[in-house]
């Protein structure tokens, strides 16, 4: 199954990811070390959970 990487927006096979963090119940993969790790920092950049409801300017 294919998943995109929340840090870089890379698709992201799950089978051979860097790496996986799950945040709120979800599981993100990642294609490098460094993108889990940005994503570990600070997921809520990341995840989508921020606290915006939607796209500002789309």
């Amino acid at each position: 199954m294919v998943a995109v990487d929340p840090v870089c927006g890379m698709d992201v096979d799950e089978r051979k990811a860097a790496g996986s963090s799950e945040y709120r119940g979800q599981t993100y993969y990642f294609c490098s070390t460094g993108c889990k790790a940005a994503f570990d920092k600070d997921p809520e950049k990341y995840s989508g959970h921020a606290g915006h409801t939607g796209h500002m300017g789309h």
